[in-house]
């Protein structure tokens, strides 16, 4: 027998949280609150004024553009434009700052569990 033996499985917690104290798993975190937070409360204030504009300018919302196109239709399609902006941009950004980090993170996780053998 060798005594280079696998981590026995009831290390893999212990790793765990060892990976959830890293400053690696900190930073990545980070990256994801300061994307989401700051646009869900751009969405929201954006969906907001779109629903107080309806209620309470109506005249506004009201006003003919192009023919019966008017200044609510068009919030209205931009509110489906601006999610699909949002959607794209987090993409772009997960793509850069979050995934290589989750990335090397689960690769060392992995490194861990499987050893352990399977879970069941």
């Amino acid at each position: 027998m060798s005594t280079d033996t696998p981590t026995p499985a009831a290390s893999a917690p212990d790793r765990f949280l060892a990976v959830q104290r890293s400053d690696e798993f900190a930073g990545l975190r980070r990256a994801l609150r300061g994307f989401v937070f700051p646009m869900t409360v751009a969405f929201f204030l954006w969906y907001a004024l779109y629903v107080i504009l309806s209620a309470y300018a109506r005249d506004f919302m009201g006003t003919k553009l192009i023919g019966n196109i008017n200044v609510a239709l068009v919030f209205g399609l931009l509110q489906f434009v601006s999610t699909f902006l949002i959607a794209w941009l987090y993409s772009r950004h997960a793509d850069r700052k979050i995934d290589p980090v989750a990335d090397r993170i689960r690769d060392e996780i992995g490194e861990v569990t499987h050893g352990s053998g399977p879970r069941g």
